[in-house]
């Protein structure tokens, strides 16, 4: 298990751990501190998160900005790849592709998904990511492509 996934594990099971664990994730990866990720699940094949709109993240027209967004996905991208990744694989992200659908007036939930066969053997993985407003409109929707290889042996 990788240790990202592992450290959610213990710090959800303690109080006020989402929270603890939100800051760590962030920090361990700093540019993901831009938009203050708040993890609210993590498990194999699906990762979700909220970011919250607020005057760091907007944009001239006052809504969360398309890249604040983006980087809200990709931190879910992310924390499931971490808790998904087979053991002795890696993974590194290989592009993006998204579509914005809705224009990001409130809080978002992110959330990134795969289905387990998409895991079988090393290659492109496709995650989909989607980032919602409050009121249920999908306001960015896209495929994260992520690439697995099996690590490197250690001579």
């Amino acid at each position: 298990m990788p240790e990202t996934f592992a450290l959610y594990r213990t710090l959800t099971s303690l109080p006020l751990g989402r929270s603890a664990f939100s800051f760590l994730f962030a920090q361990k990866a700093p540019y993901f501190w831009t938009v203050r990720p708040q993890v609210r699940e993590v498990r194999e094949n699906h990762a979700e998160l909220t970011i919250r709109k607020r005057r760091a993240v907007q944009n001239h027209i006052g809504t969360v900005h398309a890249i604040a967004v983006c980087n809200g996905l990709e931190a879910a991208m992310g924390l499931l790849a971490e808790a998904t990744t087979p053991p002795g694989r890696r993974w590194i992200p290989k592009g993006m592709e998204v579509a914005y659908t809705a224009k990001s007036t409130t809080d978002l939930l992110c959330t990134a998904d795969t289905d387990p066969a998409d895991w079988a053997e090393p290659g492109d993985v496709p995650v989909r990511v989607r980032a919602i407003r409050e009121d249920g409109t999908v306001v960015v929707e896209g495929v994260i492509t992520i690439y697995v290889s099996d690590k490197k042996k250690s001579a």
